[in-house]
């Protein structure tokens, strides 16, 4: 690890993040599912059917509910939560940050913002903990989240659907809002997972997302010119690992966009209706390709905790074996 790996979130935080990762990811498969029931017949299947693929779509967002609570209460009462949530706000140097990127992109501007950088060599003391970015992609995920819960709820009671919307057109629009809403995220997260697990600094996995920023270990570093981005070598497989997974994305994104016209109606409370058929061939394979990208998230967040706990224990392991012995007789140990 380098200095640049100031840690991005707390033990706690840690936890979160790949709980609420599975469960958005298990949304994400039973949600498609429904929608591209003709596509992905193999993953309904494989759940259960489709009784199984509902059954675990609502489990899925019950638990996103109880993780959102659970998440707006430590914000609220947690120690130092509030300074945290105040961190994600923007601010008035986050919009000069975003004027002077599109000028650098322009070219009328030298260089990006501080509040720009990130991941490009600079220690912790020169770029905040978020870019104007960073915040930008909280706030969406955030926003997004919460619409889907909303809506969701409503889609799951019809008759509390019902009394917000007294026509079978306006019901309809809903339920397809609540889908579009399903594919604008995937595609944000197709996106996260690619940006997080190929960054050529730290493919195939960030660990700063799994590693309590406790525990970086910032004095390895002190005395070393730079900021240790030059001590980080590039993977032998990285080349071909990020043509690869840069085509699945792209692929998958525009695969789940053009399924998204065809099939309507997205998620279906009852049974799994809509369809009818396979549009073609290319198109069933680029949405399993999708599938495919948010299959590599959820094992890249796997392997991301099996990293932190070994960390952990080699961390434990140090520790303990730096501590002094003690005399035999129990006393205070001796210097030889």
């Amino acid at each position: 690890m380098t200095n640049m790996d100031h840690g991005k979130f707390t033990r706690v935080t840690t936890y979160f993040h790949s709980l609420l990762a599975l469960d958005v990811f298990l949304l994400f498969f039973t949600g498609y599912s429904v929608m591209f029931n003709d596509e992905l017949w193999w993953m309904v299947e494989f759940m259960g059917g489709n009784a199984g693929v509902l059954a675990l779509h609502r489990i899925a967002g019950f638990g996103l509910i109880v993780l959102t609570v659970f998440w707006v209460t430590l914000m609220l009462i947690g120690p130092g939560r509030r300074k945290n949530f105040k961190a994600v706000l923007p601010t008035p140097t986050d919009a000069k940050a975003f004027i002077q990127d599109v000028q650098f992109v322009l070219g009328r501007a030298d260089e990006r913002h501080p509040n720009a950088r990130q991941f490009a060599g600079y220690s912790s003391d020169e770029v905040p903990l978020l870019s104007y970015v960073g915040k930008g992609v909280v706030w969406i995920f955030t926003v997004e989240l919460v619409l889907l819960m909303i809506s969701g709820l409503l889609i799951w009671s019809k008759v509390g659907l019902a009394q917000f919307f007294q026509t079978k057109a306006a019901a309809t629009a809903f339920v397809t809002f609540h889908g579009l809403l399903g594919v604008v995220m995937v595609m944000g997260i197709m996106f996260h997972i690619f940006e997080h697990g190929f960054h050529p600094a730290f493919y195939p996995v960030e660990m700063k997302a799994f590693v309590p920023k406790s525990m970086m270990p910032h004095e390895e570093h002190e005395d070393h010119e730079g900021t240790g981005i030059e001590l980080l070598s590039l993977r032998p497989t990285w080349k071909w690992a990020v043509n690869v997974a840069g085509a699945a994305v792209v692929i998958g994104i525009v695969s789940v966009l053009v399924g998204s016209i065809f099939d309507s109606g997205y998620p279906v409370p009852a049974g799994l209706t809509v369809g009818g058929g396979p549009t073609s061939v290319l198109l069933t394979i680029g949405i399993n390709v999708g599938m495919f990208v948010l299959l590599l998230g959820v094992v890249l967040s796997t392997y991301g905790n099996v990293l932190r706990a070994r960390y952990e224990q080699q961390v434990a392991s140090d520790e303990h074996d730096s501590e002094p012995e003690a005399a035999a007789d129990g006393g205070q140990p001796r210097d030889e």
